[in-house]
């Protein structure tokens, strides 16, 4: 038994990383979901643009330009946020916007479209094959359990990604709780209309939501980009269905859950490539979200949706 234990810990690290950056789109989802009821399924292109725009960053830069480390990741972490920001607003006006009060199965059609839409803009102007994205922090740390000649390597690029997501994960519960604006979104996701008649410019809060959520999925793009060391145009799809998966799992409208759901699906992804096979782990975790379904439907952390009259 205690040979299994090095590598059992070795892939519970490399599923908390997985589940992070889940974690980071999947809340995207769920404020949008949470607010106006809608799932924004061109958010995992999102992530992808926000990935490519620290990439254009770095390259601008240069990966030999003298700058510390630190300084250029911050640097593809601004960039990509402030593109993305500016994504994600224009998302919200002209997909959703004009749609709000209309048939439900209109802004997810519409949401399709834009989803392709930005898959093949950024395949036309970056090209469709995978992009290599430079080793900007390699290394890692590495040691054994007793006992065992087991080496578990925990690079340094995955620690960014949790500690990056802690903090960003922190300063979100910060702003939810203590804000102006996070008090007024938690109106908004309470009932909007009552909170349109209590003043609060409802529409300044979707689109703040659309905001922090693609900053949110551009950080865990630029991370993932940099632990992996490719891209390319289509990585958003896979990725936005697994964390849309996770905010499903955890329960869609609670951010504790996304972050929940994010970590479970990552786990459970890494430990079933470990144990069966790579070729499962969809399978696996797709299996695990029925699971929950059928005994829990409205997720881990969800609540029952209250009709309001």
């Amino acid at each position: 038994m205690a040979e299994y234990i090095p590598l059992l810990v070795q892939q519970l690290f490399n599923g908390l990383s997985l589940g992070a950056i889940y974690a980071l789109i999947a809340i995207g989802y769920t404020m949008v979901y949470g607010i106006i009821g809608m799932i924004n399924f061109a958010h995992g292109e999102i992530y992808m643009i926000g990935a490519y725009a620290g990439l254009v960053a770095l390259s601008a830069v240069g990966i030999n330009s003298g700058l510390p480390m630190a300084l250029v990741i911050l640097l593809m972490l601004a960039v990509a946020a402030v593109v993305t920001a500016a994504y994600g607003y224009a998302i919200e006006k002209i997909a959703y916007a004009p749609v709000r009060g209309g048939h439900r199965l209109a802004p997810l059609i519409t949401a399709i479209g834009m989803s392709i839409f930005l898959q093949n803009w950024v395949a036309i102007g970056q090209g469709a094959r995978d992009v290599a994205v430079p080793a900007v922090l390699p290394g890692s740390v590495q040691f054994t359990l007793a006992d065992s000649s087991f080496l578990i390597t925990m690079p340094y690029s995955r620690l960014l990604i949790i500690a990056v997501t802690v903090v960003l994960m922190a300063a979100l519960s910060l702003y939810i709780s203590r804000s102006r604006l996070g008090r007024a979104s938690r109106a908004c996701s309470q009932d909007l209309q009552m909170a349109n008649l209590l003043g609060i410019d409802t529409g300044r809060i979707i689109s703040f939501t659309f905001i922090v959520g693609a900053v949110l999925a551009a950080v865990g793009g630029v991370l993932i980009a940099l632990a992996i060391g490719k891209l390319n145009p289509f990585i958003g799809f896979t990725v936005g269905l697994k964390a849309f998966t996770a905010a499903v799992l955890g329960g869609i409208g609670s951010i504790p859950g996304a972050m929940l759901g994010g970590v479970l699906l990552g786990v459970t992804e890494t430990l079933a490539a470990a144990y069966f096979s790579s070729e499962y782990k969809d399978i696996v975790a797709f299996a695990l979200l029925i699971l929950v379904l059928l005994f829990r439907p409205t997720g881990l952390l969800g609540k029952p949706e209250i009709e309001k009259v």
